[in-house]
């Protein structure tokens, strides 16, 4: 079963940037980030699967960018832009065999929820912490 690790978290100012890193032991369909801010919960943020299509919640659509290193398997998450909304204890989750990970982010934002996402994903990280002070 794959397993995942992240890192990259840390403090930056409003307006900065940060790169989050994530390394899967092996490879896998799709992959995706989420985060869980402190009292709420947990929500997802981007999505790749294996041909390199991409999709992103709006809240960080044009902020955030997802990519993945195959050769590797590592998934990256460049985050611009950045405000205190954004503070969060962030995840690299993967879905080893179901490549439908992008249209599953549309659906669950349609629905307005991330929960049946989250139920179908095969390894989470343990989390990194990002703060973003104003």
């Amino acid at each position: 079963q794959v397993r995942v690790s992240e890192s990259g978290g840390g403090s930056v100012q409003a307006g900065g940037s940060l790169r989050l890193s994530c390394v899967a032991s092996t490879h896998s369909a799709g992959m995706a980030w989420f985060r869980r801010a402190l009292g709420k919960e947990r929500e997802g943020l981007a999505a790749i699967d294996g041909d390199g299509n991409t999709a992103y919640a709006d809240s960080v659509k044009g902020r955030f960018i997802i990519s993945k290193d195959n050769s590797k398997n590592n998934l990256y998450l460049q985050m611009n832009s950045l405000n205190s909304d954004d503070t969060a204890t962030y995840y690299c989750a993967a879905d080893e065999m179901d490549g439908s990970i992008c249209s599953e982010v549309v659906g669950a934002e349609a629905r307005g929820s991330w929960d049946q996402l989250i139920d179908s994903l095969d390894a989470w990280g343990q989390g990194t912490l990002v703060t973003v002070s104003s």
